[in-house]
C-alpha cells in the first residue's frame, strides 16, 4: 500500500480563500479526486482548483455518492467508491478535495475513516469555512465574550435544530435552502426576531447573496442562515 489520502479543503468559493497548504497539496498530487451526486455534473470544489493550479497534467476521478431515496443504492455507490479510492490508492497518494472545511459535513470524513480501517494513511487540511466567511462578508461576530455556538444542519431532524436554537446564543443552520419556512416556524415559537439573523447563500462566489432573512426568498443550495439571538447584526 504506497498512497495516502488527503482530504483537501478548498474554501468556500473564492479561490483566494484555499490555504497555501491546500495548494501545494494539490499540486503536487498525480491524482484528484472530488465527490459528485451524478456522474458528469460540475464540481464546485473542482472549478475552485482550476482557477488557481493547472491540473491538465493530472488525473481527475469523481467518486459517486447518489442522493438516492433507497438507502440500498446510497450504500452500494459507497461500497464502490471505497473501493475506487482503494485501487487508486495503491498506485500513488490522492487529493480529495471538499469544498469548505473537510471537517465540517463532508463525504470525505466517512471515507477517510473507512480507508483507514483498510490500512491507508490519511490526512486531512483544513480550511476556511463557509459560515466564517459569511460571518466576515456580512460584517458580523460568531460569538463575542462568554457566548455560545451551534452548528447544525437542517438536514437533520428538526428537534435537533429546535434545541439549538432554543439552547444557544448564536447558531449556524447549513443546508437551509429549502428549509426556509420551517426555520422561520421555529424562531417564531422561540421568540426569536427574524432581524437577529442574516442570510449567507454562495458565500465568496460570483452568486453571492448576503442579506436580510426573508422565509420567501428563494435561495441557492449552498445557503447558511446565521442567527444572533443577542443582537450584534449589522444596521
Amino acid at each position: 500500500m504506497v498512497g495516502k489520502l488527503y482530504g483537501v479543503s478548498v474554501g468556500p468559493g473564492d479561490p483566494e480563500l484555499m490555504t497555501i497548504k491546500a495548494k501545494k497539496r494539490i499540486e503536487s498530487s498525480d491524482v484528484i479526486a472530488y465527490p459528485v451526486r451524478s456522474y458528469g455534473e460540475d464540481s464546485t470544489a473542482l472549478g475552485i482548483v482550476k482557477k488557481c493550479i493547472d491540473i491538465s497534467g493530472k488525473r481527475t476521478e469523481e467518486m459517486l455518492f447518489e442522493m438516492n431515496p433507497d438507502p440500498s443504492v446510497r450504500e452500494s455507490n459507497y461500497k464502490d467508491a471505497i473501493g475506487k479510492m482503494a485501487s487508486l490508492l495503491d498506485r500513488s497518494d490522492v487529493s480529495m478535495i471538499n469544498l469548505g472545511d473537510a471537517t465540517v459535513f463532508s463525504t470525505y470524513m466517512h471515507v477517510s475513516q473507512d480507508i483507514s480501517e483498510l490500512g491507508y494513511e490519511t490526512e486531512t487540511i483544513p480550511g476556511v469555512t463557509s459560515f466564517c466567511s459569511g460571518a466576515s462578508e456580512a460584517g458580523i461576530p460568531l460569538l463575542t465574550d462568554n457566548e455560545g455556538l451551534s452548528v447544525v444542519s437542517m438536514a437533520a431532524r428538526n428537534d435537533r435544530v429546535f434545541k439549538a436554537l432554543r439552547d444557544f446564543d448564536n447558531i449556524v443552520v447549513m443546508k437551509a435552502f429549502n428549509s426556509m419556512k420551517i426555520l422561520a416556524s421555529m424562531m417564531d415559537e422561540l421568540d426569536i426576531p427574524h432581524d437577529r439573523a442574516i442570510v449567507v447563500s454562495n458565500v465568496s462566489t460570483e452568486d453571492q447573496y448576503v442579506g436580510r432573512f426573508d422565509p420567501d426568498r428563494k435561495y441557492g443550495y449552498f445557503t447558511t442562515v446565521i442567527i444572533k439571538k443577542n443582537g450584534g447584526m449589522r444596521p
